[in-house]
């Protein structure tokens, strides 16, 4: 297997959705990623959670199937399937023996094309969205670090594809049926499929299926609401949460992975420095990470960590000045380790289908074209201490937009207080 060239096909079908495929023989399993251009930034405001919504209707009940038929059927099929919604694009995934691809794109054809949308379960599916939202609502993790993508990015790249309890209690069936009519189209949607395939049938077999869906694509929307600086979220805990972002490169832009090093020398794995000098040194918190996040053309660091509410400030001023002191550059043992732990990741990666074509699909939308595994360890080995500390001279952290939550307001280490809000 190591020594196999990769095999990666295009295919535009004349509706403007895009058709990509890996072929990987020694599997005998298939995968595919199917991404709608119907994300969360076409929600109405008043109706924050309709793409979601409509994501969880569509499922229940497509082509001749009905929602227990439509289960039934991808059982029959061995497909381990999912669902979810981004900014940009509602997704559906499966991952079957590969003999039971072409059937599986069938099943799906018809959630994408032909949904019931049945009446009679949209309470049942408004309940299914309602606890996604309760669930998020009560990790307060999870709150400190939606609201600081919000902040970050603003509206709309910055939203929560779950939406609002406000916005979906008052979704309609009507409002389910337009959103699908107007945004499930062909448009800037990609299907990409990895695994033992053969090319041209797959190619003859989608176009069979998804040749003749039609729709137009939908208007650009603009953002808005961008905020920088601090914002304190008061609760009563013994804990506090918080949540530091500020701006990086994004994945399409050439020195990407110099900036996805800096991430890595401060997070990735346990000899990281946010987890031995905040947590194993110092004992500051239970947990802290840090991560690069990219939506097309715009990225930041986001850094968070959970600790006890008596020593939130001091916390934060020590995370604050570790990501300033970036600036002072990476050892050579660091960037060792952490071409280690990619190189890993991309072997791994090539033995899983599933992972190839959730790839494939996010390559082509940043990218617009798919990078192989070859190209991407070509990048990393070309990674030097000099070149990365370049780049963090160049581009040091700062300008940081910081959300806690805890029962104290803290401060940014120049002085900048925090606005509450509620």
């Amino acid at each position: 297997m190591s020594g196999t060239r990769q095999q990666i096909f295009v295919h535009q079908l004349g509706n403007g959705l895009t058709l990509l495929g890996e072929v990987m023989p020694w599997l005998e399993s298939a995968a595919f990623a199917l991404a709608v251009p119907a994300g969360c930034q076409l929600d109405p405001d008043e109706r924050a959670g309709l793409a979601n919504f409509t994501c969880e209707m569509a499922q229940r009940g497509c082509g001749d199937l009905d929602s227990r038929q439509f289960i039934e059927q991808l059982e029959s099929l061995g497909v381990d399937s999912g669902s979810s919604v981004s900014v940009y694009h509602s997704h559906f995934t499966g991952a079957m023996p590969a003999e039971r691809l072409a059937d599986a794109l069938g099943v799906f054809r018809d959630v994408v094309r032909n949904p019931w949308m049945p009446r009679e379960q949209l309470e049942d599916g408004r309940q299914v969205c309602i606890q996604e939202i309760r669930s998020v609502n009560d990790d307060l993790s999870q709150r400190v670090m939606l609201q600081l993508r919000l902040r970050q990015y603003g509206q709309p790249r910055g939203r929560w594809s779950h939406g609002t309890l406000e916005g979906t209690t008052g979704i309609q069936l009507g409002d389910v049926l337009e959103f699908h009519r107007t945004h499930y189209q062909p448009h800037g949607a990609i299907i990409a499929v990895a695994g033992k395939i053969d090319w041209q049938r797959l190619v003859e077999t989608v176009e069979a299926l998804f040749g003749e869906w039609s729709g137009r694509a939908a208007e650009p929307v603009a953002d808005s609401g961008h905020s920088r600086g601090l914002e304190h979220i008061p609760f009563e805990s013994q804990q506090a949460h918080i949540a530091v972002a500020c701006p990086s490169l994004s994945y399409s832009h050439p020195d990407y992975f110099l900036a996805r090093c800096a991430a890595g020398v401060l997070s990735d794995g346990m000899s990281s420095r946010l987890f031995n000098e905040l947590r194993e040194r110092r004992g500051l918190c239970y947990t802290v990470f840090a991560s690069h996040h990219s939506v097309l053309n715009q990225a930041c660091l986001v850094s968070y960590l959970g600790t006890g509410a008596d020593r939130a400030q001091e916390s934060l001023d020590a995370l604050i000045e570790q990501l300033v002191t970036m600036r002072d550059g990476v050892r050579d043992e660091e960037l060792d380790r952490l071409k280690i732990q990619i190189r890993s990741s991309l072997v791994m990666q090539q033995e899983s289908c599933r992972s190839r074509a959730g790839a494939m699909a996010g390559d082509w939308m940043h990218l617009g074209r798919v990078r192989t595994l070859d190209e991407i360890n070509s990048l990393i080995a070309g990674l030097s201490v000099e070149r990365v500390n370049a780049h963090l001279r160049d581009h040091p952290f700062e300008d940081f937009n910081v959300v806690t939550l805890g029962p104290d307001p803290l401060e940014l280490n120049h002085g900048i207080s925090s606005a509450s809000t509620r």
